[in-house]
């Protein structure tokens, strides 16, 4: 057993012991759920969670009282239930009814509300990336385990059956040593950014608790919604986006944890005007024990490596499996004349493959009968942590040692483990 499997295990036995009332229980406990940010990805995996039977939505909550309303309207048309509306999810957190809650929230939020929804008795499933730096990974992780809750990390491809399927061909060996991992992501819809003055906060946004632990700024619609993961305050950026989903599989694939060296290079060089303060333009490089992981981004085109937009290369002695969300294929090193293996056609998601599905019903079947997560909190912070490793070695432009903890030869880097919360906001000890 390696080390990630055992963590994991040891992680679920310790937490199936002092579950509250609904876990190992039947498919007919019903599992109520609160949503805490509710306009995009959250109320994805809200509507996902209720296709699982039983399921019931309790609360919503959102800084955006025009979003609320909006969502609150649709959930009581689909389910014929209205749930309870917060502006603040600390008073959601306080509704005794909820037994878990999703968020769904930017990234700088994903730490605070974790934990105090774990402190209060809450299992959780975040968004992905767990957060938005290391140290708050760690500090989530605690929480966890600390309070004895279930939390399942939104990387919802590790519930795909055809990414088992390839996971399972790589681990047989058959690719032969894997020397170097490709992963990439070239997304064709993001366009230019163009850059906005301030301007008033719109009417029904409470601004001050978006921002929460954030620093301060004038409102900026580019900063706001979806744009906000171009901007450091609160996201990183592609890497921390799609990123987190693709090197998820590089770990996943190569039962790795921790690289011991980072490099990366980048900037806006597609759009060098444009409001962005991620690079639009991103290489990494991690050197792992054994084998070398490449990270590639690019916006406004979409042709990646072997003609794909995204996707995972594992490169092998005797050949190359590349899988993507549409499926997954093997190219063979030929000597000789003769290939090494025998290859395969691409083998695409079948129609039942619904990813996310999967994910959020394994997290509900979680709660009630002890069913192991297929992405927990320790495995989902792999993922982040390596993709913040990245962005600190692109923001340093140094190559960085890391010993698991701490970079060992940058201070500056050192320096961007852990976010400066604003103040009356407190990073947890």
């Amino acid at each position: 057993m390696d080390r990630r499997t055992f963590l994991s295990a040891t992680t679920t036995t310790a937490l199936a012991a002092g579950l509250p009332r609904l876990a190992r229980g039947s498919a007919n406990d019903q599992v109520n759920v609160g949503l805490i940010g509710c306009r995009s990805m959250g109320f994805s995996d809200l509507n996902s969670m209720l296709r699982t039977a039983n399921v019931r939505c309790v609360a919503l909550c959102d800084v955006d009282s025009n979003i609320l309303q909006e969502r609150a309207t649709q959930i009581a048309n689909a389910t014929g239930t209205a749930p309870s509306l917060y502006e603040d999810y600390r008073a959601l957190l306080d509704n005794t009814d909820v037994d878990a809650v999703i968020i769904g929230t930017p990234d700088h939020w994903h730490c605070l509300q974790t934990i105090d929804a774990c402190e209060a008795g809450k299992h959780v499933y975040v968004e992905k990336p767990l957060a938005n730096s290391i140290d708050e990974c760690g500090l989530m992780i605690q929480s966890a385990e600390a309070n004895r809750r279930i939390v399942q990390v939104g990387q919802w491809q590790r519930s795909g059956p055809h990414w088992q399927e390839a996971m399972d061909f790589v681990h047989s060996g058959r690719l032969g040593e894997i020397r170097t991992v490709k992963s990439w992501a070239y997304m064709n819809w993001l366009k230019l950014i163009k850059p906005l003055p301030d301007e008033p906060v719109p009417r029904g946004v409470n601004y001050d608790l978006w921002l929460g632990p954030a620093p301060e700024k004038p409102f900026n619609r580019n900063r706001f919604h979806f744009h906000f993961r171009w901007f450091w305050d609160y996201a990183g950026g592609l890497m921390t986006d799609w990123g987190v989903h693709l090197i998820d599989i590089v770990l996943w694939g190569m039962l790795a944890e921790r690289p011991n060296r980072i490099m990366s290079s980048g900037g806006p060089f597609a759009y060098p005007d444009g409001a962005m303060e991620t690079p639009d333009t991103q290489q990494a490089i991690y050197e792992f024990d054994g084998f070398s992981m490449l990270w590639e981004h690019a916006v406004g085109i979409g042709l990646g490596p072997f003609q794909r937009s995204h996707g995972i290369a594992f490169i092998g002695n005797n050949g190359t499996l590349v899988v993507d969300r549409e499926g997954w294929e093997i190219f063979p090193e030929a000597e000789n004349g003769e290939y090494k293996m025998s290859g395969r056609p691409r083998r695409r998601a079948g129609s039942g493959e619904r990813g996310l599905d999967q994910h959020t019903a394994n997290f509900i079947n979680a709660i009630r009968d002890g069913e192991t997560l297929n992405c927990d909190i320790q495995t989902g912070s792999l993922a982040a942590v390596n993709a913040h490793l990245g962005n600190i070695a692109l923001r340093t432009g140094a190559t960085l040692d890391w010993d698991g903890e701490r970079f060992t030869n940058n201070r500056a880097a050192n320096r961007l483990l852990r976010p400066k919360y604003r103040s009356p906001w407190k990073l947890p000890g």
